[in-house]
């Protein structure tokens, strides 16, 4: 039995008259008549009775019409599954993002408007350290990331930088600083600095230091915090000062004063991490949403 019988026989039922049936298929009835009698016999019972006009349906052909309905409704289900899918407007997107890239708007945006643009695919947020979405991606269990480069890569990652944005002074609401719009970075030389990790590779520690070894100071350092949003929860409990990515100068502002720094020497910037083979359909969607967001 083919998908092209039931269809052939369901049209047939809904006119009970071959020559119309025949009409609406788009084909001659003569072999409309001999598909239906070759269905007839695989089956070994009659569908219809023939009558001088139009035929009726047996109680076999009633029987076999509600079972076609549902069939040919799932493969015409099927069928559109297969092709939303292949179009990323169904499935499944992971994305991962660093804390401070959460701050970012080009993040939240890009977010947002992925959700509304595709309703139907289900979207999964991970939040960790740069580098740990990068074991995320290459163990296949995340589809993106939002990152915080320099970061060691692999062939099978690659990495497009979006934007870059000023670092800024984090400072307690007591500090000398606090009310001061600009600070040059050698005025922070007597102050002791919470920085972050490095996991592998140069990171933004690593920048910072060199800056304030350009500015002629080695830093003080007091503590290295887990991530940048524990940096900025030290610094609101007065052990140190920091410098952080000016998209989290929200944070703790309860306690916590951001101030630029003279000649913006320090930036952060943001970029997406991807595989680089095997992308499913809504990862490339995303990886365009992406894309054209950060070029506006």
């Amino acid at each position: 039995m083919e998908l092209r019988h039931l269809r052939y026989f369901t049209v047939a039922a809904d006119e009970l008259n071959f020559t119309r049936a025949a009409a609406r298929l788009g084909i001659a009835q003569p072999p409309l008549t001999l598909q239906i009698r070759a269905l007839e016999q695989e089956l070994g019972v009659p569908l219809f009775h023939r009558l001088s006009r139009g035929v009726a349906l047996t109680d076999a052909g009633r029987s076999l019409l509600a079972d076609a309905r549902i069939i040919l409704e799932q493969v015409d289900q099927a069928i559109q599954r297969s092709r939303s899918s292949a179009r990323g407007v169904i499935g499944r997107l992971a994305v991962g993002f660093t804390v401070s890239a959460s701050f970012d708007s080009l993040v939240n945006g890009s977010l947002r408007a992925f959700r509304e643009a595709f309703p139907l695919v289900e979207l999964q947020l991970q939040e960790a350290r740069s580098t740990e979405l990068l074991r995320e991606l290459r163990g296949g269990r995340i589809d993106a990331a939002f990152v915080r480069p320099p970061l060691s890569l692999t062939p099978d990652i690659s990495m497009e930088v979006l934007s870059e944005e000023p670092m800024v002074l984090a400072v307690p609401l007591n500090h000398a600083h606090a009310g001061r719009k600009l600070v040059a970075l050698r005025e922070l030389a007597q102050n002791t600095m919470i920085l972050y990790p490095r996991l592998s590779g140069r990171g933004l520690s690593d920048d910072i230091v060199e800056a304030c070894r350009n500015a002629e100071f080695e830093i003080s350092l007091v503590q290295r915090a887990p991530q940048l949003a524990s940096a900025i929860n030290l610094v609101a409990s007065g052990l140190g000062i920091s410098i952080v990515p000016a998209c989290m100068r929200d944070s703790r502002a309860d306690a916590v004063r951001y101030v630029a720094l003279r000649g913006n020497p320090l930036v952060a910037r943001l970029a997406i991490a991807f595989k680089t083979i095997d992308v499913s359909a809504p990862a490339d969607n995303f990886l365009s949403l992406v894309r054209a967001r950060a070029k506006q």
